[in-house]
């Protein structure tokens, strides 16, 4: 079992920045790929970005690329994500979520769906505004 807690959400102005850290429990953290996803009100859940079990693989969502960055410490049981250049359309609740699968080694591509994930944080809520 892993558990997640996540923090570091708040409201901020449009073009400001977040770090959003996601804390896991037990001592199996580092052996699980990690993803961000969020949610917006009356909106599906959708991906944000990926990282291995390593930290040496990452995949961010189109929508974030070159504006968000997904990494991790694994001495911390910790996954975070660095939110730069912040939009309105940000503005969601995000949840950090473990893989199924232990020390996966596939494509990161495949890890878009939440389907994939068996274990997910509370959530922190992100508010935009312009």
């Amino acid at each position: 079992q892993v558990q997640l807690v996540e923090s570091g959400g708040g409201l901020v102005q449009a073009g400001d920045s977040l770090r959003l850290s996601c804390v896991a429990s037990g001592r199996t953290f580092s052996r699980y790929c990690m993803g961000w996803f969020r949610q917006a009100p009356g909106k599906e859940r959708e991906f944000v970005a990926t990282i291995s079990w390593s930290g040496g693989s990452t995949y961010h969502a189109d929508s974030v690329k070159g504006r968000f960055t997904i990494s991790r410490d694994n001495a911390k049981n910790t996954v975070y994500l660095q939110m730069n250049s912040l939009k309105s359309e940000d503005t969601a609740v995000y949840y950090c979520a473990a893989c199924s699968r232990t020390y996966y080694s596939g494509s990161l591509t495949y890890l878009v769906s939440n389907k994939e994930y068996s274990y997910w944080g509370q959530g922190t809520q992100v508010i935009v505004s312009s």
